[in-house]
């Protein structure tokens, strides 16, 4: 099978990244020595603050509450582009977000998908503290795959997409609702559930769908690149984004993907050293992989975002870049695993409850 043109492209961008570091850190060691030298000769009595103290209250994260999230999604069947499922799906989630949020955006618009179906997308976005100037941004798609294009039965037949996608909105719920029971003061949040991501070209839908010439890179993640574009206010900023896509599986481990590493190094770094103080080291692991075309990579480059992907990477699986369970119809609550919930959720929450500690006031 050939996965060249689905999300993955392996680059060597890590070992850029360590040799931009290697190469830049003796400079600034001298110029700090240098810069405390002459601050000792020029002032004797200059004080010297302690560091800040940072505490960390993040509220509980439920995995029974995010697992039901998760499940309440797939009720609705197949949510696919176009789809009654989707439709309906899309007044769920808006109603469930509406909950936990200030300000809820709904942003519909129309985009053309590679074979030129015109596709009925809607972008959900929920704000909390909506006038904080801070924010982090957090994301997931919601939609499913028209296509079990990686199984070998009942390729031309959607799937129920659990990890691939419900999970992540399932969790950001329920962060959100833990977000409620303990409001944030000095930083906001804003979640985005993203509509179009996987209804992309692969080649291993030749034989599923009409031959034609079709793109393949930006047919993926329709709904981040609009909204990259048009952001739900006018000149919205945020300081870092955390996209999840996969992060649910029995087992499952977040390599540090390339283009997250590239783009948004300090952020990997932030929420990788989060992981590991709270026990979670064997989910998060510190191996590097090749650079993956996901939602993250158009709220880089086009919002001007630094954003990571907390993605499950499995190489000694079938298709040597995600689980065995990606794109076929395997991908269904059975492989949703409350323990992976819990790591990913509790790492989230102390991300931004750590950012919040960072941001008081002195």
């Amino acid at each position: 099978m050939d996965f060249s043109n689905r999300k993955i492209r392996f680059t060597r961008l890590h070992e850029f990244q360590f040799m931009k570091t290697k190469y830049f850190l003796p400079g600034l060691f001298l110029f700090s020595l240098a810069s405390c030298d002459h601050c000792n000769k020029a002032n004797d009595n200059h004080i010297i603050e302690p560091a800040k103290q940072i505490v960390v209250n993040a509220p509980a994260f439920n995995s029974d509450s995010a697992y039901d999230y998760t499940k309440a999604q797939l009720d609705f069947g197949t949510r696919e582009m176009n789809s009654k499922g989707h439709e309906a799906c899309a007044k769920y989630l808006i109603a469930e977000i509406k909950k936990f949020t200030d300000t809820v955006y709904i942003q519909k618009f129309d985009a053309k998908g590679f074979d030129g179906v015109t596709l009925k997308c809607t972008n959900i976005i929920g704000a909390i503290n909506p006038k904080a100037t801070h924010r982090i941004l957090l994301s997931s798609h919601w939609d499913s795959r028209p296509w079990a294009d990686q199984d070998t039965k009942d390729r031309d037949k959607p799937i129920l997409s659990a990890c691939d996608g419900a999970s992540g909105v399932g969790t950001l719920l329920e962060i959100a609702r833990a977000i409620q029971s303990s409001p944030l003061k000095n930083i906001g949040v804003d979640i985005f559930f993203n509509d179009a991501e996987d209804r992309g070209y692969s080649s291993s839908l030749d034989g599923i769908i009409k031959p034609g010439n079709y793109d393949s890179e930006d047919s993926w993640c329709l709904g981040s690149q609009y909204w990259s574009a048009h952001p739900h206010v006018a000149g919205y900023k945020a300081d870092f984004g955390i996209l999840l896509d996969m992060a649910a599986a029995q087992g499952a481990v977040f390599m540090r993907e390339g283009n997250s590493s590239f783009n948004a190094g300090w952020v990997q770094d932030k929420v990788w050293a989060n992981a590991r103080t709270l026990g979670y080291s064997n989910y998060f692991s510190n191996q590097t992989f090749g650079a993956i075309t996901d939602d993250h990579v158009y709220i880089n480059q086009i919002a001007k975002i630094p954003t990571v992907d907390i993605i499950h990477i499995d190489p000694s699986s079938n298709s040597g870049t995600f689980g065995n369970y990606w794109h076929t119809h395997d991908d269904n609550m059975s492989i949703i695993d409350k323990n992976t919930l819990d790591a990913v959720g509790k790492t989230l929450l102390y991300t931004i409850y750590q950012y919040e500690a960072e941001k008081a006031p002195l």
